[in-house]
């Protein structure tokens, strides 16, 4: 087991990076901006918090049963939690789109960590509001 230190920490989604109220989910959907693709939308907003925050919408609608959809929302904090100290102080909500069914994991870590990049080069010049 390797020791613990900086290098470790830095790699854990603590509870301060993910939004938890309905109120931090209805700020980022009105004042957020929209990026997607074909398996994933994201509305990103600037907040205060000091660090990016991830909330999920992940439907069934979308995804179809349980197992699926906590597949999805797995890759989804997965890529989260290595990306997230390159990402903007910014409130992120991911949606499926039903696009993500026959999906495979792969296909999916690439798509998120595309719109990673585009949250990064367009949301972090977002002015806070």
């Amino acid at each position: 087991m390797p020791p613990r230190g900086a290098g470790l920490e830095r790699l854990r989604l603590p509870p301060r990076r993910r939004l938890r109220r309905k109120s931090d989910y209805e700020v980022t959907y009105a004042r957020g901006r929209r990026l997607g693709d074909g398996f994933f939308a994201i509305v990103a907003c600037p907040n205060d918090a000091g660090g990016a925050r991830l909330g999920l919408a992940v439907a069934r609608k979308a995804t179809g049963d349980a197992v699926q959809r906590n597949r999805v929302r797995r890759v989804i904090r997965e890529t989260f939690r290595l990306r997230q100290h390159d990402l903007p102080s910014v409130d992120i909500v991911v949606s499926a789109r039903a696009g993500i069914r026959k999906a495979r994991n792969a296909e999916l870590r690439a798509s998120l960590n595309t719109l990673w990049d585009r949250v990064k080069d367009q949301c972090a010049s977002l002015p806070r509001s």
